[in-house]
């Protein structure tokens, strides 16, 4: 394996310059990518982000871009990677190996390694090593303002109670922002002249985003119409297709408030990568716009039927236990989701 040596001055400039630099180093090839019948880049197919690197940076990255020898430290420490180790070899259903097993007291242990999927490790964008998806701020942080972090604000009460993706609604997987994360990170995309389908295989969620001529012929719909994935609609710019988002549901736990705008850019660079940009806008809950960027790689699979359905067993689980915590007089624990990324100590 390749080893690189940094000085300190390299790395700082490497981070500053992440989103840029990349876009430049991949995009700046005389790459012509495969056109429709109609004459615009062809983003048809199955796509995945699946990847360690996740939205935020976690705290134990030292920065957005790393060398390889960090990452390696970091793949050490990673969830999935224990998770691995934790499981290998056939399971023993004695006490002692069950109280092992479970002694972090993790309650997002409802999956064994082997229903997870979340990728192998972190993501390349151009010759950059990422452990996060925002380059801007630099710091691979969302800049919420104080108080505006949103949270579950859910209840045990009943099922309406819990949030959308636990029953199966919603799982805001398609964005904006494009998310990933244990597993079913496919996307599929398919194009006509005038639009663009994104199905996701989580939950199965589509985006139908109508394509105009430019952005001066762009026009959102109705403001009373909350769409989950928000009123999308896209135009050319060059060969990106960039696509604009206002008025998203709000108990899809999106990341602009009805106020807000998220603004994505698709420009197909490579046969076998689709370059994703963001940019999200909304002083309503952050301190200043941000951004990043993520490679969508051509996937190998199809994308598969997600069997989620409202009164699965999970929610059936959940709510009992609630009610036995009730009967007992103890609180309901706080809730400590499992997510690409996320290390150890976390």
């Amino acid at each position: 394996m390749k080893s690189y040596l940094l000085t300190f001055a390299a790395v700082a400039a490497i981070v500053a310059g992440a989103g840029a630099a990349s876009a430049q180093t991949a995009g700046a090839s005389d790459y012509k990518p495969p056109r429709t019948t109609w004459g615009v880049p062809a983003l048809d197919g199955v796509w995945t982000n699946a990847s360690l690197t996740s939205l935020q940076k976690a705290s134990s990255a030292s920065a957005v871009t790393v060398t390889e020898e960090e990452r390696e430290r970091l793949l050490a420490k990673n969830r999935y990677t224990l998770a691995t180790i934790d499981e290998a070899g056939a399971s023993k259903l004695d006490k002692e190996s069950s109280d092992k097993l479970l002694a972090d007291k993790n309650p997002a242990r409802g999956y064994n390694r082997f229903w997870m999927e979340p990728g192998s490790d972190y993501a390349r964008v151009g010759n950059d090593i990422r452990t996060a998806w925002v380059t801007n701020p630099p710091n691979g942080m969302i800049p919420y303002k104080p108080g505006k972090r949103p949270g579950f604000n859910v209840t045990y009460d009943g099922p309406e109670g819990r949030p959308v993706q636990e029953r199966c609604v919603s799982y805001a997987r398609l964005g904006p922002v494009f998310g990933n994360g244990m597993y079913n990170n496919n996307f599929q995309i398919v194009q006509t002249p005038n639009h663009l389908l994104i199905n996701a295989e989580m939950i199965h969620e589509a985006r139908t985003i109508p394509i105009f001529k430019s952005k001066a012929d762009a026009k959102h719909g109705p403001s009373e119409l909350r769409n989950f994935g928000g009123d999308s609609i896209a135009w050319y710019e060059g060969d990106t297709l960039v696509v604009e988002t206002i008025n998203v549901r709000q108990d899809q736990r999106p990341h602009i408030t009805g106020t807000g705008k998220a603004v994505e850019r698709f420009t197909r660079w490579k046969d076998d990568e689709i370059h994703y940009e963001f940019r999200v806008e909304d002083d309503s809950i952050y301190s200043q716009p941000w951004s990043g960027e993520q490679v969508l790689r051509a996937s190998q699979e199809q994308v598969y039927e997600y069997a989620c359905h409202e009164g699965n067993y999970g929610m059936f689980g959940i709510l009992a236990g609630a009610r036995q915590l009730e009967s007992d007089g103890r609180e309901h624990p706080p809730e400590k989701p499992i997510f690409a990324g996320l290390d150890a100590d976390e």
